[in-house]
């Protein structure tokens, strides 16, 4: 009949078939599942690449920290960042703007005497930062300039004159006012002025002030400007060591004689001075790469020798007012990270994330490559293995009774049916040896269905004797 052999194909496709599809939920599905949610878990915790925009909060424009936030965006752009100076009243504004998430700003200069350093045994406990600190880069001295024909060595001589303690939202007016207010110098007298900056020195030149906190490095030019002028002169203070110890923020400098100008000996004596620190401060989200970008910019920008530090002592990670950040910690331990010292920024970025991306291959794909081959042989072999375990009670069946003829034909008929299924198993190449085993064993079962009686009782015995033997 040429129908039965079509529809024996057909049948056997569709056993195929319906094995390939049941392979594919057992084992590629799973297979894909697991390693979805491994890359998956591996995004979560994967740093994005870093923003090539970076928003710095300065000071004032004509400051101090403004020139040296140009020299920071000249180092970034060539790294391919571009850095946005945003200009501000002071330290105090750049730390507002800092803890803001609506200001938009990522990293700025803030002096000390703003964070941890000023708490003392019985302040309440700060509340938690928003901010972290990549490194102090530079002493920056408390001027004090005044107009005076006597010499003055102490602030309280400052109490009859018109001060000005900088404006609102500067660092150098919350300094004024703590180092006065330790003198006896009250805000509320009404001779101190919320004036500062360039406007600070023209009202000092002019007259209408006596004197004005100056807090800067030496390389403002206000300065400069300010030493050179006749008749201004810069307080010497002979309770540095007393000022130091009350505020721990601040710490003794001395501006040595003749140090900024030696032929016309500027100044003409060495002049005892406070200071306080300059600090690089960080948003606590900004990413990890920018962070070690902007450590390289600080010690190129202030790695140098000053006139109040030798070279190599700035920037430094020691006695910070805000927490460091962990970034700067394995940088002033190991340096930069291994790959940004030989690849490009991006680069180095880039090959650094991708290694991260290669987590869920070794911990979960090279494991599984290793355990599915495994797995598949396993169920191969439990195919196989069931038609044994059918196959091994029909032959205990004839071992144990004696089998009639309509007995006889059901078990032949059981024997024929674990035959052509095992004939249509969609068996790998490599397992078909076990399928021409089974139908071999199939076999030696019909024949011994099909055998006397008394050879199959002999055929018994046999298996019997040799199983007492053993």
């Amino acid at each position: 009949m040429p129908s039965q052999p079509a529809s024996d194909k057909a049948r056997a496709r569709f056993f195929a078939r319906r094995a390939s599809r049941r392979e594919w939920l057992l084992f590629v599905l799973p297979t894909l599942a697991i390693i979805v949610a491994a890359f998956w878990l591996t995004f979560r915790f994967v740093q994005p690449a870093p923003p090539r925009l970076l928003a710095m909060s300065t000071g004032a424009a004509d400051g101090a920290y403004h020139r040296f936030a140009l020299k920071y965006r000249e180092i970034l752009a060539r790294d391919g960042v571009t850095l946005e100076l945003k200009p501000s009243a002071g330290s105090v504004e750049n730390l507002k703007r800092l803890k803001d998430d609506d200001a938009g700003i990522d990293v700025g200069f803030v002096q000390s005497g703003l964070g941890l350093l000023t708490l003392t045994p019985l302040a309440p406990p700060p509340e938690e930062t928003r901010v972290l600190s990549l490194a102090n880069l530079f002493q920056e001295p408390v001027w004090v300039f005044y107009r005076s024909r006597s010499e003055m060595t102490r602030l309280t001589d400052l109490a009859p004159l018109k001060v000005a303690i900088g404006q609102t939202g500067s660092g150098t007016r919350k300094v004024a006012l703590e180092m006065l207010g330790a003198h006896g110098i009250d805000e509320k007298a009404g001779n101190l002025k919320e004036l500062g900056g360039g406007a600070a020195v023209d009202a000092l030149l002019a007259g209408s002030i006596d004197a004005v906190f100056i807090i800067a490095a030496p390389e403002a030019p206000v300065i400069r400007r300010l030493l050179d002028t006749p008749g201004i002169k810069l307080l010497d203070l002979d309770n540095t060591l007393a000022l130091s110890r009350r505020f721990p923020y601040l710490k003794p400098a001395v501006l040595a004689q003749g140090v900024f100008d030696l032929k016309a000996n500027l100044p003409q004596h060495d002049v005892r001075m406070v200071a306080t620190q300059a600090n690089l401060v960080i948003r606590e989200d900004l990413h990890p790469a920018l962070a070690y970008l902007l450590l390289e910019a600080a010690v190129e920008v202030h790695g140098t020798p000053g006139l109040f530090h030798q070279p190599g002592e700035y920037p430094t990670p020691l006695a910070t007012d805000w927490p460091l950040a962990d970034e700067a910690q394995r940088y002033f331990k190991s340096g930069r990270p291994f790959l940004q010292r030989y690849l490009p920024f991006w680069l180095a970025n880039f090959v650094e994330r991708m290694l991260v991306l290669l987590v869920p291959i070794i911990a979960v794909v090279v494991p599984l490559v290793k355990w599915l081959p495994s797995l598949f042989s396993w169920r191969q072999n439990t195919r196989v293995n069931r038609w044994y375990g059918e196959l091994k009670f029909l032959e205990r069946d004839v071992d144990l009774k004696a089998v009639n003829g309509d007995e006889q034909a059901k078990i032949m008929a059981r024997l024929d049916r674990i035959e052509n299924d095992a004939a249509r198993l969609p068996i790998p190449l490599a397992f078909s040896d076990r399928v021409y085993t089974l139908r071999q064993h199939v076999h030696y079962v019909r024949r011994r269905l099909q055998a006397p009686a008394g050879v199959a009782d002999c055929a018994s015995a046999d298996r019997k004797g040799a199983g007492e033997q053993a």
